[in-house]
């Protein structure tokens, strides 16, 4: 309860400190506004010091006369102390507190050389009057620029009215200026030409310009002020030389009297400098106004702020008891859904039949029963937002889930309508390669078997971006020895692969052959595809009891440490399906399949340079290979049969395991293609039978095995069997008979080529293969797919019809 009263006041005793410091903020802002506000005062006079000093500047240098050097120095000391006062007020600004910091050293400079300018008004004897006034034109642009700059962040339309104003009757001012010294120009040139006339134009132009703006934004009592100012026998005598200037054509004579001129225009400034003063006081007031405004505001706030402590303690002690029940209920409906419920729907839609999922009624479904609301309070609309944001997380992880489904979808229909056609290259090629004997032709037709061969292997890694499996149905477990022949019979440079010290001893289990040979095979590819043509790369199997672990060593030239580990990153975690995960295919692919085994990625670098994979599969995929069934494993070909079959996509090995006889090749001879290498090889492939199975009578204790053929001739044995020559007759001996006629084949017909052609199947000994029991187990619907494609593309494979000239 403690805690529910604390709440409030917490956020209470929050909220006003914020409104105490946004009010302590503003009071902050109002009183850099009024220093912001005098130095655009300040900058207001030094530019109509500036201004005067300009025209003095233009009458030395025009006519030279000898008063006219006093004038120009009582006009710098007039600027001098005008200069003393901007800085002054320069120095009082706090630091960041105007928006116009870049403005400011910019007008610092342009005071800083003033003195060069003057020494060259004073001594140069033909100085350019247009040079010299573009020089204070500049500064006093800046001047103005900071005074209109002053009205940024000004949420007072009245006091920023009041600043513009102040702003355009400085503008004024510099048009009458600039309009002085076109005019001095003209008289002392003989005639107005016209660029002096275009200047004379704008400069008129500028002053109206400026008038107008003022007078829209001019108070009565200011606009009052201006005519007051444009009253009198003074303005009169300007307009009637304005008037006059601006009858004079381009190329003639100004008729006028120059000192006169000066003396208007002077006087006209002089009333316009005042009428400014006086709006910038008035000005000034309104900022002190506000600022004492919100000086008060502030301490109001605070008591009120007080006020409300006080009060929100009252009301949350008496409703405390109310408010925790609820809070309480709303609390344990929030966790449900955020713990529970969201990740429990998160994860079946990582499923893969989420593709026939409705976003939207899945949404509405899982939202009925999210939060139950209650009231129609906050806390009742805290729920109903919660609810919201439940329905809203729910469809957008359905739409993901659709998209996702959907994306791995169209990758698996076009993977499998692929490897139907790569199917049918790899039937035809077969069939041209039995009943081929030219050597050369053969040699291409390896290749390009090799070739639909890692075809076959990109179509296979579109179904694991798909999500589903690439294995065909298999019911016999491999020797690891042959499961690494195999993934290197599937790589383009499969030459280079030597495999060292592998454990033949140990099998990958059947329903996991073909993604363990795949996952084998993109390693294979990237060792021998990031090393120099003129290397081999490495791989080694060994069987370290719970798991084998496998590597693929390179003599590349190795990873950074940093892209090594962003690759173990991707390899631990392989992303979602997008274009760069299509790009970069292989590591993805090698991670997919590596989360679907359970099996661990890992690259390291090499003792000396390359890198090394490091595949380690768990036990789960592994089957213990008895020493009997390891001799009777498939030999591998001798080096003398490697040399013979180099360019043949079946990979000679370079290590034969103990106690295996090597079958010799002859030369020129394809030997047999591995039954997992893709194509229609796989189908002719025999499994080894096994030769043990459960002992009749051990044990409970201490399970054995015993020799089938044990129990096929024990009965021999018997003491109450008759003892005649039929007696010793037992099943072995039709499998003898057998195994006796291989040495005679019948020749059942002969090829279009002339070979001969045998029936199949005619010397397996019967008995040698006992039907495996099947258990009744649960079957994955994925694996279920992936059999029923493994069996339309072994169908596919074998019609002729497929097969388009």
């Amino acid at each position: 309860m403690r805690l529910i009263v604390a709440a409030p006041l917490v956020a209470v005793m929050g909220f006003a400190g914020l409104a105490l410091t946004e009010s302590a903020r503003q009071t902050a802002r109002a009183s850099d506004l009024g220093q912001l506000a005098q130095l655009g005062a300040e900058a207001g006079g030094l530019a109509h010091r500036l201004q005067h000093e300009r025209i003095v500047a233009a009458d030395l240098l025009t006519r030279g006369a000898p008063d006219q050097q006093d004038a120009f120095a009582d006009a710098t000391t007039a600027t001098d102390a005008a200069v003393a006062g901007y800085r002054r007020q320069r120095a009082r600004m706090p630091a960041g507190a105007a928006a116009e910091q870049a403005i400011l050293p910019r007008i610092d400079a342009a005071l800083a050389n003033l003195a060069p300018l003057r020494a060259q008004v004073r001594t140069a004897e033909r100085a350019s009057v247009s040079a010299m006034t573009f020089s204070y034109r500049i500064v006093i642009a800046d001047l103005l620029g900071l005074r209109e700059s002053v009205t940024l962040g000004v949420v007072e339309p009245r006091i920023a009215d009041g600043i513009r104003a102040s702003a355009a009757l400085s503008k004024v001012a510099e048009a009458v200026g600039q309009q002085q010294v076109a005019v001095l120009r003209a008289v002392t040139a003989g005639q107005v030409t016209p660029a002096l006339q275009q200047d004379i134009t704008a400069a008129r132009t500028g002053v109206t310009e400026a008038s107008l703006t003022f007078l829209a934004l001019a108070r009565p009592a200011w606009q009052g002020w201006w005519e007051q100012a444009g009253s009198g026998e003074n303005a009169l005598r300007l307009q009637r030389l304005l008037d006059q200037v601006a009858r004079t054509a381009a190329g003639d004579r100004l008729e006028l009297d120059l000192g006169t001129w000066l003396t208007a225009t002077q006087q006209w400034a002089v009333r316009l400098a005042e009428l400014r003063l006086r709006v910038d006081g008035a000005v000034l007031d309104d900022i002190r106004a506000a600022h004492a405004d919100q000086r008060r505001r502030t301490v109001v706030e605070a008591a009120a702020a007080l006020l409300a402590l006080l009060l929100t303690a009252l009301v949350t002690w008496a409703v405390a008891r109310q408010i925790t029940r609820r809070l309480r209920r709303l609390r344990d409906a929030a966790n449900a859904v955020a713990f529970e419920r969201l990740p429990q729907v998160v994860a079946r839609l990582q499923e893969p039949d989420s593709a026939s999922v409705d976003p939207d009624d899945l949404a509405r479904r899982q939202a009925v029963d999210a939060l139950e609301v209650s009231g129609d309070d906050e806390i009742g609309e805290v729920g109903q937002a919660f609810n919201a944001v439940h329905r809203a997380a729910v469809r957008t992880a359905a739409e993901q889930a659709v998209m996702r489904a959907n994306t791995a979808e169209i990758f698996i229909h076009l993977s499998r309508r692929e490897q139907r056609l790569v199917d049918a290259v790899l039937a035809q090629v077969d069939r041209v390669e039995r009943d081929e004997t030219d050597p050369d032709r053969l040699h291409q037709l390896y290749a390009l078997d090799n070739l639909a061969t890692r075809m076959g292997r990109i179509n296979a890694s579109l179904l694991v971006l798909g999500g589903v499996g690439v294995g065909r149905v298999r019911h016999h477990d491999v020797p690891l020895p042959q499961v690494l022949q195999a993934a290197q019979s599937q790589i383009e440079h499969y030459a280079r692969i030597r495999l060292g010290l592998v454990d033949g001893d140990v099998a990958v289990a059947a329903e996991s052959v073909d993604e363990v040979v795949h996952l084998l095979a993109e390693l294979m590819e990237n060792a021998t595809g990031y090393s120099p043509p003129a290397t081999e790369a490495w791989v080694t199997g060994r069987s370290l009891g719970d798991r084998v672990i496998v590597q693929i060593s390179d003599e590349g030239v190795g990873l950074p440490p940093h892209r090594r580990q962003q690759l173990n990153d991707l390899l631990a975690q392989p992303p979602a399906i997008d274009v760069a995960t299509v790009r970069a295919m292989g590591l993805v692919v090698v991670g997919q399949l590596a989360t679907r085994l359970g099996a661990a990625v890992q690259l390291r670098s090499g003792p000396r340079r390359g890198t090394i994979a490091e595949v380690a599969l768990p036990a789960a995929l592994l089957r213990p290979l008895p020493p009997e069934e390891f001799l009777l494993t498939p030999e591998r070909p001798s080096r003398r049969a490697a040399r013979a079959t180099v360019a043949s996509p079946v990979v000679p090995a370079t290590v034969v395991p103990a106690g295996a006889r090597p079958a010799v090749v002859p030369a020129g001879a394809r030997p047999a293609p591995q039954p997992w290498a893709g194509g229609p090889a796989a189908d002719r492939a025999l499994p080894v039978a096994p030769v043990f199975q459960p002992a009749s009578s051990a044990a409970a204790d201490a399970p054995t095995e015993e020799l089938i053929i044990f129990d096929q001739v024990n009965h021999w044995f018997q003491a109450d069997r008759p003892g005649d020559a039929a007696s010793w007759a037992g099943p072995a001996d039709d499998a003898w008979r057998t195994a006796a006629r291989a040495d005679e084949p019948r020749v059942a017909g002969t090829t279009t080529s002339g070979l001969p052609r045998r029936q199949p199947q005619e010397h397996l000994v019967p008995g040698g293969v006992p039907a495996p029991r099947q258990a009744t187990e649960h079957r994955d619907p994925a694996r279920v797919a992936t059999a029923m494609a493994a069996y339309a593309r072994g169908v596919a494979g074998r019609r002729t019809n497929l097969i388009t000239n």
